[in-house]
């Protein structure tokens, strides 16, 4: 771990733009990694790569600022394509937000179409929103241990990794440990590492 790609591959959970004063930074960064690094470096879409929540939480505003609304457009174009899900080694499923009850099998998430704008509910809005049980946000879906729980015994799964929300020490556990929600910042970093070396 802690290694430049191509040596290491690593999955971003989202929300890359609306956190401080360098949004555009961030993602030029993170896209242009991508492009140089394509087997390598992950993007999951968050529910802030949206334009609505752009406006209301600056990057729209900080984008016209230093450069101009063309590229901001090209910014949410890129969100639109970006996938919502994905599977590290067959046995974790990793999105921004949770689970959703329109979500039964892990095939499904093939079957979201891109380009596509956030929508209101559904599976897409769930992907990017949800949350478990004990950490209510009130903008989608709350779902309780026992979803995520049968979520992974029905795919045949050990967990589902989540972001989307801050959490003490960069982690936590929920659904006997079948679910984990991750929010990383410098402090935080390397207590999380201690729990990826379990997995």
């Amino acid at each position: 771990m802690n290694r430049y790609p191509p040596k290491s591959r690593y999955l971003f959970l989202g929300d890359y733009v609306d956190r401080g004063q360098h949004s555009v930074e961030t993602i030029c960064l993170l896209f242009a990694y991508k492009l140089k690094f394509p087997d390598s470096i992950f993007l999951l879409r968050g529910n802030h790569e949206d334009s609505q929540l752009n406006r209301v939480y600056g990057s729209t505003d900080e984008c016209k600022r230093k450069y101009n609304m063309k590229v901001w457009k090209t910014f949410v174009d890129c969100f639109n394509y970006m996938p919502v899900a994905a599977m590290i080694s067959y046995n974790v499923f990793c999105c921004h937000g949770g689970l959703s009850p329109d979500l039964l099998k892990i095939s499904q998430v093939d079957l979201i179409r891109r380009p596509c704008p956030i929508p209101e509910e559904g599976l897409t809005c769930n992907l990017l929103w949800a949350d478990p049980e004990k950490n209510i946000s009130g903008a989608s879906w709350i779902f309780p241990a026992d979803v995520a729980e049968r979520f992974c015994r029905e795919n045949d799964i050990d967990l589902v990794c989540r972001a989307h929300q801050v959490v003490e020490d960069g982690y936590e556990f929920f659904a006997n440990r079948k679910l984990i929600t991750v929010f990383l910042h410098p402090i935080t970093t390397s207590s999380l590492m201690d729990v990826l070396e379990c997995f």
